[in-house]
């Protein structure tokens, strides 16, 4: 039987990977992809960003109707917990966004294969099932496998009471102590989860704080108001080992006194996805963390095989990964493709929610770089006293010199949405006056960003 040819192979079915191969059947090529789950999607999609979204939104609901929604005049009485049913919800979103992708690669006539791929040669990719071994020739050969949870020396995984954010996000019972590991996005999200339902929940980070390279003031706020919401921080603490007594976790950290809890989440960030590829055999190299070396083509050491996504370098970010892809693709087909990393933006959906995007003080002030500041708190903005959410600020960094912005920290009600503005505008290099100047609808949150940028020359108007 003749082998299949295709002009694009993509490894993955993640958002890099399905949008990659959507791009390029939108240009003309011949796309194969590669998916070894049941499920498309991805990483993202099936255990990781939509699912926790969904907990997220379900969690702050169960909290707005035991304790909040009073202050707007609605009385609720009786309010109950029914988790298989949020659980339920949550496996909804996931199955209805994971069949939109089967339809779309349907629409683009991509050619799917399941099963499990390995590079053979910088043309071929052999994908196995549990019958057969099929091997696919591919002019060029994109890897956009994503990336799997980290883990450290001394834990025990065993995937029920010792586990990742995977089984943070499956838990049948609400916990009564959780301890979560890693004060990163990840674990304070699932963190936050588990404490609206009811969990203790403990956060032990080995730092001095938490969110590591988010903007520090507004990590320093964003403490403030989680441990008001009863989540408890340990900070500067080694963990030695976590493991299973009885029926029972204990974590044990250097200096510190053991704690035991129900459940671990062990949310230490993530690493590359690579293993079996054959990337070895063929001579693609990879740094000391494991990611794939690519230039700015995207293009790995071996001629013909790409990388994109969470297999490089860069911030561990689905929507990165959707701009390399269609950059990298570009870049093949047209010649021209080009990724902003300077506006890239990242949001933790925690409430309220933190959005970044651009440099951090820190950042700017190790680069020397002259810079002025403007800060707007949401309790001068009239849709947020209309929400009831009036905690967190926006600020604005913008170059001391020619005014450019640098950098937008968001902590405060809708900050994922509102920083989508910001990084528009850092992307066409706006100034701070150049969204000061530009008009915004009354009453709404996006006022706030505004108002920061007046401040930025210290003149904001309802401050």
């Amino acid at each position: 039987m003749a082998q299949p040819q295709h002009d694009l192979t993509v490894i993955g079915a993640g958002p890099g990977g399905y949008v990659a191969a959507i791009r390029a059947a939108q240009l003309g090529l011949n796309v194969a992809m590669v998916e070894r789950e049941a499920m498309l999607g991805g990483t993202c999609l099936r255990i990781g960003c939509i699912p926790s979204k969904a907990l997220l939104e379900s969690s702050e609901r169960f909290t707005e109707a035991k304790s909040q929604l009073s202050a707007h005049g609605v009385r609720v009485n009786g309010v109950e917990l029914d988790l298989p049913s949020m659980m339920k919800r949550k496996e909804q979103v996931v199955s209805i966004l994971t069949r939109g992708i089967d339809a779309l690669i349907k629409k683009n006539k991509i050619t799917l294969y399941r099963g499990i791929a390995t590079l053979r040669s910088p043309g071929v990719v052999e994908i196995a099932t549990a019958a057969e071994r099929t091997r696919v020739g591919a002019k060029h050969i994109l890897i956009a496998t994503g990336s799997k949870s980290a883990t450290l020396p001394g834990i025990d995984l065993d995937g029920m009471h010792i586990g990742t954010s995977t089984e943070a996000l499956s838990y049948g019972l609400v916990p009564k102590h959780l301890v979560v590991i890693g004060a990163g996005y990840i674990g304070l999200e699932l963190g936050s989860v588990w404490r609206r339902l009811g969990a203790e929940v403990t956060v032990v980070e080995y730092l001095d704080r938490i969110l590591p390279g988010m903007d520090g003031e507004l990590a320093a706020e964003a403490r403030k108001m989680l441990e008001a919401q009863g989540l408890e921080f340990r900070l500067k603490q080694k963990v030695q080992s976590a493991r299973l007594d009885g029926t029972q976790c204990v974590v044990d950290c250097e200096g510190s006194q053991s704690m035991r809890c129900d459940r671990v989440l062990v949310a230490v960030g993530r690493v590359p996805n690579t293993d079996g590829l054959g990337l070895e055999d063929l001579g693609v190299r990879r740094d000391s963390h494991g990611r794939i070396d690519v230039n700015e083509r995207f293009e790995t050491s071996v001629r013909g095989i790409f990388a994109i996504g969470d297999v490089i370098r860069g911030p561990m970010l689905a929507h990165k990964a959707e701009e390399e892809g269609v950059a990298c693709i570009e870049q093949l087909v047209t010649g021209y493709g080009h990724v902003d990393y300077d506006s890239i933006p990242g949001v933790v959906y925690t409430h309220p929610e933190i959005a970044t995007v651009g440099k951090t003080e820190e950042q700017l002030k190790a680069d020397g770089i002259a810079y002025r500041k403007g800060v707007f708190p949401f309790r001068g903005n009239g849709r947020a006293h209309a929400l009831g959410m009036t905690e967190g600020k926006c600020k604005m960094l913008a170059d001391a010199r020619t005014d450019r912005v640098l950098g937008v920290h968001i902590i405060g009600p809708r900050a994922g949405d509102l920083i989508a503005e910001a990084a528009v505008a850092m992307a066409f290099k706006a100034s701070s006056e150049d969204i000061a100047r530009s008009s915004h609808a009354h009453p709404t949150l996006a006022e706030a960003l505004k108002e920061a940028a007046l401040a930025v020359d210290s003149r904001a108007i309802h401050q």
